[in-house]
């Protein structure tokens, strides 16, 4: 049997189609380290499928040089992200990445460098002054807008749209070299929590 729609019934019905596809729930993830311990300032991500993959063009944030160190230590951005290097103190910095998918430098300067620098690839880059051995950041870049940071507890809290998605999470404490953990994550549209667990040692 074939079954015909109205086209006022259908006016009607599509916005409440469209609102039941995008529902979203609160995931709640908790991270902890090896020993179960609670993870503040640990990195998480939500990979959406059919969501876009890079950041609106034009996208941008910055690492600040302070004080001889880089604020913010952890920046996380979506892919295709410019991120600005302006050097604050009053003596100059030699910032660079041997990461291998990203390596840039921004030789010595003061001031704000005259382009900034686009991550165009997913993963953790490790960055370093040339000058100051001390200082050392990173670039977290993600395939997606649902991202943050875990707080004091080592929760974070997202508002994630019903599906099959890919759940992802770092820490700057992991071993150099490790990349964002990734498990499924399933959400309908109740409140969902999940748990994530890194390789950090206590």
């Amino acid at each position: 049997m074939r079954l015909s729609v109205h086209p006022v019934v259908l006016s009607m019905l599509l916005p409440c189609l469209l609102a039941g596809a995008a529902q979203a729930a609160p995931l709640t993830v908790s991270v902890a380290d090896a020993s179960g311990r609670p993870l503040a300032g640990a990195v998480v991500a939500v990979e959406i499928g059919g969501a876009a993959r890079t950041a609106a063009a034009g996208t941008r944030a910055e690492v600040v040089q302070r004080q001889r160190n880089f604020d913010p230590g952890v920046l996380v951005v979506q892919t295709g992200t410019l991120v600005d290097f302006p050097n604050q103190d009053t003596v100059r910095h030699h910032v660079y990445s041997f990461s291998p998918i990203k390596t840039f430098e921004i030789k010595l300067y003061a001031g704000r460098p005259a382009a900034p620098v686009l991550f165009d690839r997913a993963g953790v880059i490790t960055l370093g002054c040339n000058i100051h051995d001390q200082m050392i950041a990173h670039v977290v870049v993600v395939d997606t807008p649902l991202f943050g940071r875990t707080d004091a507890a080592g929760r974070l809290v997202l508002e994630v749209p019903a599906g099959e998605h890919r759940l992802k999470a770092w820490h700057p404490d992991m071993r150099e070299g490790l990349d964002l953990q990734a498990q499924p994550l399933r959400v309908g549209t109740s409140p969902v929590a999940a748990a994530v667990r890194l390789p950090v040692q206590p």
